[in-house]
């Protein structure tokens, strides 16, 4: 390693260890209201196992879904280009050495963009014949997956942001069989997006697209994916976002919107009309929301500054909240994404220390403090 090439990464490796402070001093600090406590959850200590080449490791862990116990899919922002020589302390994931991969953009290689995970955090299918579809992206990439509990043929939905794409993935990874959007080409009509976040599914077929970080919009699309309508738009007011970054969808028809930057959740309900849906209420109180699960009966929110899993009530009140730690080996900088298998697994991705980890219930842990797999009409 040259001279130069030692003072760039020392200089990358300050910059990286500055993020969590800077993002700290830049986001407002979330009202934390109702009980605090413990995390009903054990981490498996290095259970994603690492599977690069020499001279990579994982990059930032956007999009994470457990189809099954043994088959977690994984959607990352490529992979980060490790320094050479490696320096001390490297125990599989970028973090372990200082450096924050949603910030180290120079040493992002587009690689191993998808990829599926068994029980073990071993890889099980590397889906290296679609990293084509990230090259070339200056930005973040991929952002969401997600599969529709209503699907038989359980497709697999990957969010591209930086493109302003959706694409649809046969299950097994064989096939594109749809792009929504148009790369590079933003807009704000029925068949273009501005910086996509998210997909959900409605019991009756529908798709709910998170269009997201520029329209501050969602979409309405029909079971063969025709725009049918939208709602939200950037304001501060009832309904409107300023940033959508996840949805979820609950019993009697309820839609949960995470308005990031707003801090705050924007609850709708579905109506007769399918093109329409009307505003119920908000639950405020976040500091940056992340990423939601729906259950039956109550909604779990993972939020930044402080890092934190929050569960509320379909009224909005806050029933209980967990911290995440940052310090390592088992910390995480941001839970941008988790999901929770059948037998109550949890999984969440790291998109800035760039891994994910597996939460196992612990021993005699209360069951309303543990996350269920998302809820879906019977």
């Amino acid at each position: 390693m040259t001279t130069r090439s030692v003072a760039r990464f020392a200089a990358l490796l300050a910059l990286a260890a500055s993020v969590p402070a800077l993002l700290a001093q830049q986001s407002p600090q979330g009202v934390i209201s109702g009980p605090v406590g413990p995390s009903p959850y054990d981490i498996v200590r290095f259970w994603h196992k690492p599977f690069a080449k020499p001279g990579f490791a994982f990059g930032g862990n956007s999009g994470v879904f457990a189809e099954s116990p043994d088959r977690i899919f994984v959607a990352q922002r490529g992979e980060f280009k490790m320094p050479d020589p490696v320096p001390p302390g490297f125990v599989g994931f970028a973090g372990s050495i200082g450096v924050n991969v949603l910030t180290a953009v120079d040493r992002r290689v587009w690689q191993n963009c998808l990829y599926t995970l068994d029980a073990n955090g071993k890889v099980k299918e590397l889906w290296t014949q679609w990293d084509k579809l990230c090259e070339g992206s200056s930005g973040p990439g991929p952002h969401r997956l997600r599969i529709s509990p209503y699907d038989p043929e359980h497709r697999v939905w990957v969010v591209n942001e930086t493109f302003n794409t959706i694409y649809i993935f046969s299950n097994d990874g064989s096939k594109l069989l749809r792009t929504l959007g148009e790369k590079d080409v933003p807009g704000k009509d029925g068949s273009h997006f501005g910086k996509p976040q998210d997909v959900a599914f409605l019991p009756d077929g529908r798709v709910l697209i998170a269009d997201g970080l520029d329209n501050h919009r969602v979409m309405i699309m029909d079971k063969n994916l025709n725009y049918l309508g939208e709602f939200g738009g950037l304001g501060k007011g009832p309904g409107q976002f300023n940033g959508v970054h996840a949805l979820g969808v609950g019993p009697e028809g309820r839609i949960f919107a995470l308005d990031r930057s707003g801090g705050r959740i924007n609850v709708f309900r579905t109506t007769a009309d399918p093109k329409k849906v009307e505003y119920v209420t908000e639950f405020p109180g976040f500091s940056l929301p992340l990423d939601i699960i729906v259950n039956d009966d109550a909604i779990w929110v993972t939020d930044l500054n402080p890092l934190r899993f929050t569960k509320l009530d379909f009224q909005g009140n806050h029933l209980y909240t967990w911290m995440v730690p940052k310090d390592l080996p088992d910390g995480y900088l941001e839970v941008h994404t988790f999901t929770v298998d059948s037998t109550g697994i949890l999984y969440g991705g790291d998109n800035q220390y760039g891994r994910t980890q597996k939460f196992v219930p612990k021993a005699g842990a209360d069951p309303k403090q543990l996350i269920k797999a998302p809820w879906r009409q019977n």
